[in-house]
This record gives structure tokens, sequence and C-alpha cells, in this order.
């Protein structure tokens, strides 16, 4: 745990009491500060008083003796309307922050120069974060990894001298850690989503932007430049006089980290250095993971990791679950979980990766549906619709895909598995990569991918991929 000192002797209100929100509980009572939490759930309310805070209906006590209001990512904090307890915050002059600001806080206070990386973008961030981790832990480092990717930040070791902070940050986050200054910040892509919370696209990229552009004196910002946002961004942080490395999967670049044929090369000064090849990686298959590999390694670069023991530690990265993971094979068919690909941009990095796919696809539909991935369309051997989507992207597909309307997930993985082994291809693909959220049939996204997990090794004769 990190305590957190810099409201000690101060009440501080939290709102929100999922795990960041006791994490940040007991971070501000470890440091001195007394809490006062709040929910709207009456369940997270008895957890909280169950665990020793001071709970409360904070829409009925008074604000005035509030030095801030550490929220939970989850509550709108702008669009389409602020939540309650921002508004109650505001009208009493309250700071409102969330649980990284905190620590930016901590980290500042008791050990600026500590190495902290933060990793955002659309799509890609939480395999990069899991890849810069394993990076730094496989060159000797102490690392600590958390924040979107699961662990609350101030349930992770305190910063110090020497032990690298990798943390995740959504949109939400960022929008919450006004003072964010990581010492080296990545920012993968820019895409459309999550327009419900910021109101458009510009102001979803500003936000994004303010982690690359809080990058400390001397740090190093390292930016994807495979999209307009990102490349805006990358000329503005040069412009300010920032260090930028911009890396690009798509284009060759005349000084930064570009992906050719397989390899990860430096370009600076008109001279090109080979840094570490990515071929035969199963678990960074794609043009998408290249463009996390290739960044990972830029920031394994800039933390003083090179050479062979960067090569190595790529090589003996597993991946995550439920992105891109290869669950298993029963002959020639490979079953992949990709249940983290719950929007069409994100499934388009998984349809690109195969050739032959039975595609497992919907759920609870989002804006645009699957209209933008009809370039991948040839890749589908067919499709196996679910979920609220279901008839939605049976129209999408029409007579170009043939698809059938498994409604239930169990139903999509039989049929789906039946088929592929039939089909006599080469290199078949099960792949569950919905491009909806989970939220019609499944809590989350993970609960959805363990539970395509257990579908397929259930199956006779499937063996675990080595």
């Amino acid at each position: 745990m990190i305590p957190v000192t810099s409201f000690a002797g101060r009440t501080v209100a939290v709102f929100g009491l999922g795990g960041s929100g006791l994490a940040s509980c007991r971070a501000l009572k470890a440091g001195g500060a007394e809490v006062i939490a709040g929910d709207d759930s009456t369940d997270n309310l008895a957890k909280a008083a169950q665990a020793g805070f001071i709970t409360a209906d904070l829409r009925r006590v008074s604000w005035a003796n509030f030095a801030a209001l550490v929220l939970t990512p989850g509550a709108p904090l702008t669009h389409p309307t602020p939540h309650w307890s921002v508004l109650s915050a505001r009208e009493a002059g309250v700071e409102v922050i969330g649980d990284i600001e905190l620590f930016c806080r901590e980290r500042r206070r008791h050990a600026p120069d500590a190495p902290f990386v933060a990793v955002t973008g659309t799509n890609g961030k939480s395999t990069t974060t899991a890849l810069v981790a394993h990076l730094m832990r496989e060159a000797g480092h102490d690392v600590q990894m958390g924040g979107n990717i699961g662990t609350a930040i101030l349930s992770l070791q305190p910063p110090r001298a020497g032990r690298v902070h990798v943390i995740e940050m959504s949109s939400y986050q960022i929008d919450l850690s006004p003072s964010l200054d990581p010492g080296i910040g990545i920012l993968l892509n820019i895409s459309e989503d999550h327009i419900d919370r910021h109101g458009t696209m510009e102001n979803y990229a500003a936000v994004k932007e303010r982690l690359v552009a809080g990058v400390q004196r001397r740090g190093t910002a390292i930016v994807g430049v495979d999209d307009g946002w990102c490349r805006a961004i990358a000329d503005r942080i040069d412009q300010s006089g920032g260090r930028v490395v911009r890396v690009s999967v798509k284009r060759p670049l005349a000084d930064g980290i570009t992906v050719e044929r397989e390899r990860i090369v430096r370009a600076a000064g008109g001279a090109r250095s080979d840094i570490a090849g990515i071929s035969a990686i199963g678990s960074l298959r794609g043009l998408h993971n290249a463009q996390n590999a290739a960044c990972a390694s830029a920031c394994a670069l800039a933390l003083g990791v090179g050479g062979d023991n960067l090569q190595k530690a790529l090589r003996s990265f597993l991946g995550l679950v439920h992105r891109m993971e290869q669950v298993g094979r029963r002959g020639r068919v490979l079953f992949v979980n990709d249940s983290k690909g719950t929007n069409a941009d994100a499934a388009a990095h998984a349809l690109s990766s195969f050739a032959d796919i039975f595609w497992i696809a919907g759920g609870k539909p989002k804006l645009g549906g699957i209209t933008s991935l009809a370039e991948y369309f040839p890749r589908i051997r067919k499709a196996y619709l679910i979920g609220e989507a279901a008839k939605e992207f049976a129209g999408t597909l029409g007579d170009r895909v043939p698809h059938e309307i498994s409604e239930t997930l169990d139903v999509a993985v039989a049929s789906s598995a039946r088929d592929a082994e039939a089909a006599g291809l080469a290199d078949p693909v099960v792949l569950l990569s919905p491009a909806c959220a989970s939220f019609d049939q499944y809590r989350n996204f993970e609960i959805r991918g363990d539970r395509f997990r257990d579908l397929v090794t259930a199956l006779p004769g499937v063996k675990k991929v080595v």
C-alpha cells in the first residue's frame, strides 16, 4: 500500500467504493487523513463500514470541511452530465481528483525521480502495459504494475529509487489526474471511443494528450503516429521542446522506431539500427501487437534495457488473458479468446491477424456496429452472432459473409468448432472478438472470456497451446 500523506490532518470524501475506492480509503487513512466514504450502492457502503471506514450519504452532509473529493473513474466528470457528487464538490470549491492523482502527489513528495511509466491509447494499452512490466522484470528491475489493468495503484508498493511503476490509464483516470507527470508516457493510438463520456472526439483526444504532454522534464513521450490525432500530438510536444519518440508500424520514419518485416528498427540521423525481432511470437501476432511491442521496446530502451536482454524478454512474453489469448488447439483449429475486443476498432486488429476465421461476435452493440470492418469480411469463413447485436450484425454481414444467429456463447462455440474442423483449411481459427460490450449477457468482458475458455477446453481433444 502507498500511504497518502498529502492530506494528513484533513478530511477527504471518497465516492465509489469498488476496488480502487476502498484502496484510496485505506491509503488516505494510513497517511493521516479522515475519510468519509460514500457510494450509491448500499452493499458497497456496508463493505466499507465493515472495513472500518466512516460512511455517509454524501448528499446529506456539509461539504465545507472536505479538502478533496476522490472520485471513482466510473462516475461521469463532465458528460453526459457531471455526477451529483461532482456538482456538490464544485459548488463548495472542493477539488475533484482520482487515485492516480494521489499517487502522483506522493511520488513528488517522497521519490520524485522514481521511474513512472504511464500508458494510454484507445486500444492496446493493457497489452503494452503488461509487456513493459515484463521487459523490465526480465531485465532485473523491481516492477509494480497496476491502474486500469486491474490492481488499484494505491495498493501497490510505494515509489522509490529503482522501483518502476508501470500504470495503465483510461481516459477517465487521466481526467481525474490534473498533475499527471510520468517519467515516460506512452500514447499508442486514438480512435473513436467513449464519446458519451467526453462529448466529442476533440475532447477525448485532448484528455489522452494530457498523459504525454505532462511528461516530466528530461522524460520521454512515446507516441504511435499511425493516426492523425496522435501525429498532431507528437508535433505539438516537439514544438514545445519536449522529448518525443515517434513509433510507426505502417510507414518508415526518418527519426523514430518502426517495424519492418517483423523487425523493430530505430532510425536516427540517417542511420538505422536493428533492435529486436517479433516473428513467431504468438502473443505478439498482428500489426496492432507490432505497435504494442515497438512502443514497449522504446520504453525499455529509454529505461536502459536493450540488446539480447530485450530480445529474450520479448520472446518469453505470454500475452494477456482475453486479448488474443491462444486458448487451445484441436487438430488444426486454433481457438483464440479476444473478449477484450469490445469495439469494432479492437476487433479489426484481431481480424487482421488471421486468414481463415470462424468469428464469434456480438453482445451489447456500440455506435457504428461493425460497418467499419467490411475490409476484413473476406477473411471470415462464417460468423456466429450472439447477444443484443446479433440481428444488427446479421444485417451488416448480409450476403457477404455466411452467418448464423447463435444467440448464446455456448451455441456459438459448439457450432464454430464443428464448422472449422469440417472446413479442411490449413489454419482455421475460431475467434471470439465480439466488437461489443458484454453487459447484455455478462457482467464484464473477463467473465465472457472465461466462459469462452471453459467451453473450448471442455471440447473433446483440445490441447493447450505451448
